[in-house]
């Protein structure tokens, strides 16, 4: 029998075949992960699956037509081979018409099965990575690095897609570094307002006494020195985006300001009785959570409620450590451009200190390290040159936990060329749990296989 490879969601009811046919794709080199029943199967067959489905069409609850139907809802260019009984064969035949990528009748030979899921899988291989050049086409046109496979950098990416041309304001949260500006901006880029002015304000770089007129603008003579009339942020952002950075450094005097804005859609300038109507979309930034009290400190719960229309979260960079290569490789690739030298080559220094820190800067301390390696400054001639960084205070023991699971995956692949199958047993792990761990942690069982 022809060896193949790839992943393959295998559904059928009946145990004793299930098991049969997951041994039989097993020995072709399939990684299988079996279902009892169509609805589990949903559960893990979404966009992002890169593997092949294959059911049974005679089955209780949800058969294997409708399983093909919810499949091609999710994503239409995702292949569903159907196993069929003899008097199903006309319902198959009408299913390939309809899209399903082949049909099997009963009784069938393994060498036809695995046949069918070698040329599956191939398709479904230059789908997803059409699909992931096509994405980094988009991003590196628009100078943008939220790149990444990471689990929930690909659902941020398809969020920003689907709420671009919302009129919702937006409340971003991450920690420094991670790329809230970069979200605001994609924001603005991917939606309608793209034609109109991006504004961005830090509320945290700006002494209070100049903060309210750079918002809200003023008229002249509205005080002491103020000769000409200006046109705040706000005003100035009608039409496009507003982002607002560091929100929770904003004055609790202005956030009152700043939620009548919101609430109605107008502003009146200092020293003005005019009021002007707005076409504003208000992204702000946090890199604390401000629904905890704990946290917010002075700023207003009701600000909070009112901006937190649409929330996203940016995971720091060592939640999603299987980008930081990509992320590093991008990098590097911009500043030998910029700097004007050949693409330095990434010796054991410099991969060992990728995979080891922590990054507490996250997205930005990565791309200053990329402008010191294009220079020629690696770890080794960092380490004579600066003071020993003063150790992180120590993460929680769950996190802690994660982290040390989430690296015994990656050895585990590493280990095995991406061979899902080999890592799964040398972890001793049940398929259905490791398939749940890499959604978890956002790894990719692609990145460790050789180009």
């Amino acid at each position: 029998m022809t060896q193949g490879s790839g992943l393959v969601a295998l559904v059928d009811d009946d145990a004793d075949l299930l098991h049969a046919t997951t041994q039989l794709l097993e020995l072709a080199g399939f990684t299988v992960i079996g279902f009892d029943n169509a609805e589990a199967a949903l559960g893990v067959v979404d966009r992002n699956f890169e593997g092949v489905v294959v059911s049974d069409i005679r089955m209780p609850g949800m058969n294997g037509l409708q399983l093909f139907d919810r499949v091609k809802a999710v994503d239409p260019d995702l292949p569903v081979i159907l196993v069929t009984g003899h008097g199903d064969v006309d319902l198959a035949v009408a299913a390939l018409k309809d899209g399903v990528y082949d049909f099997i009748p009963k009784p069938y030979a393994g060498e036809r099965l695995v046949e069918a899921l070698k040329r599956a899988s191939e398709k479904r291989r230059l789908v997803m990575e059409n699909r992931r050049l096509r994405e980094a086409a988009a991003l590196a046109a628009d100078g943008m690095p939220l790149i990444g496979e990471a689990l929930a950098i690909r659902r941020l990416r398809e969020t920003l897609r689907q709420i671009a041309d919302m009129d919702v304001d937006v409340l971003v949260e991450g920690e420094t570094g991670t790329g809230k500006e970069v979200v605001a901006d994609l924001l603005h880029r991917w939606g309608r307002r793209r034609a109109k002015p991006f504004v961005a304000l830090n509320c945290g770089a700006l002494p209070e006494t100049v903060i309210e007129s750079e918002l809200f603008g003023h008229e002249a003579g509205a005080f002491t020195g103020a000769q000409r009339r200006r046109i705040g942020s706000i005003e100035h952002s009608s039409g496009g985006t507003l982002f607002l950075d560091e929100i929770e450094s904003m004055p609790p005097a202005l956030q009152v300001k700043l939620l009548r804005v919101l609430e109605t859609r107008s502003l009146t300038p200092l020293g003005s009785n005019e009021t002007r109507r707005l076409d504003l979309r208000v992204v702000a930034a946090t890199k604390v959570d401000l629904g905890r009290q704990d946290q917010r400190g002075d700023f207003r719960e009701d600000l909070y409620f009112r901006l937190n229309v649409v929330m996203l979260r940016i995971p720091p960079l060592r939640e999603r450590r299987g980008d930081i290569e990509m992320l590093f490789g991008h990098f590097l690739g911009k500043a030998a451009e910029r700097f004007g030298r050949p693409v330095a080559k990434v010796n054991a220094a410099v991969s060992h200190h990728l995979q080891s820190h922590d990054w507490p800067g996250n997205v930005r301390e990565l791309a200053h390290f990329a402008d010191r390696v294009a220079l020629g400054l690696g770890p080794d001639e960092e380490t004579r040159s600066s003071p020993p960084r003063s150790p992180a205070p120590a993460a929680a023991l769950p996190e802690r936990v994660g982290h040390y699971e989430a690296q015994l995956i990656r050895d585990a692949l590493r280990d095995h060329a991406g061979d899902v199958r080999g890592a799964i047993d040398a972890l001793g792990v049940p398929r259905k749990t490791f398939y749940d761990k890499l959604k978890r942690y956002g790894i990719a069982a692609s990145d460790f296989r050789p180009s």
